[in-house]
């Protein structure tokens, strides 16, 4: 055997392996199952869990399915090639700055293209499901006297159907439209209002930025351990699936570090473990008046 084909024979595995867990994490960041990713890519479970574990010698066809069904761009299932990225012509001058000078650049960067941080449109509650944003969002927009929404039921109502009939008929691509038209159809229909979003949206980036743009964002942060035992004293199975306990935490635990930096742009981090909910709806509400008194001032 060749040196070439040799080392080649080594580099596999570990090339599966990394396919493996890009698509495990795109499937965590979009809160998507194994059994609904297969429906919808048309490709088996068992199979799935080969792929996501390195074992499979997989097809480029089979990835552009997976791709499709996570509505992830192609290359994003791939490993990083290790080329350069960014144009000769700008790295070249990024080598030449100085690190004082390459924050300024930053900072010029940050604040041409980062969208304009506001709450032209209210409070905006993300994170996962259990996170507290139903019970707190309720509560904040009955102190506040506006309206609370739930992103999902202005899909639901958009779409004619249950979000899972939306998903199990149309997938992910679908529903991230869908979800898209709606916070249009909020921010264009309620000129200020307590908003509680899906879990996944922040996986959406243009979806996501737009309401980072209109909304003040309050991530309620709990951690798994927490979250699980929320679920458990609903009688939300859901999570199980078939699986134990620690099976379900562990990928509850995937999706929140999967999704940790995205949810780390809010404007605040209400961290709820361990808290009553009166405590938490005290630390919202004291945040929310303060960003909000201009616009409540404004509209009386």
């Amino acid at each position: 055997m060749k040196p070439e084909e040799q080392d080649a024979e080594e580099a596999q595995p570990s090339f599966a392996l990394s396919i493996g867990e890009r698509v495990r994490a795109y499937r965590a960041r979009r809160g998507i199952a194994r059994k609904h990713l297969s429906a919808q890519s048309g490709i088996s479970e068992r199979y799935l869990a080969q792929i996501e574990t390195g074992k499979a010698n997989i097809s480029i066809e089979l990835l552009q399915r997976l791709a499709q069904a996570m509505v992830v761009p192609l290359h994003g299932l791939l490993p990083a090639s290790g080329q350069q990225v960014l144009p000769s012509s700008l790295n070249d001058l990024l080598q030449r700055l100085s690190p004082s000078q390459l924050e300024e650049a930053y900072q010029l960067l940050a604040q041409h293209f980062e969208p304009p941080r506001t709450c032209q449109s209210g409070i905006a509650l993300i994170g996962i499901r259990f996170g507290g944003k139903t019970t707190l969002g309720e509560l904040l927009a009955a102190a506040l006297d506006l309206p609370f929404i739930r992103l999902s039921q202005v899909i639901e109502a958009q779409g004619g159907m249950k979000v899972g009939e939306v998903l199990e008929l149309g997938g992910q691509r679908t529903y991230r439209r869908l979800e898209r038209q709606a916070l249009e159809h909020v921010i264009e229909q309620h000129p200020l209002s307590v908003l509680e979003v899906g879990g996944g949206l922040v996986t959406e980036p243009e979806t996501f930025q737009r309401l980072l743009s209109r909304f003040y964002t309050v991530w309620l942060k709990a951690s798994p351990d927490e979250l699980m035992g929320r679920l458990m004293a609903a009688g939300d199975m859901r999570p199980l699936e078939g699986n134990n306990y620690e099976i379900a935490k562990e990928d509850l635990t995937r999706i929140l570090t999967e999704r940790d930096a995205e949810y780390r742009q809010a404007d605040h981090i209400l961290e709820t473990t361990g808290r009553t909910v009166e405590d938490c709806f005290q630390e919202l509400a004291s945040v929310s008046r303060s960003v909000m008194a201009p616009h409540v001032a404004e509209a009386t």
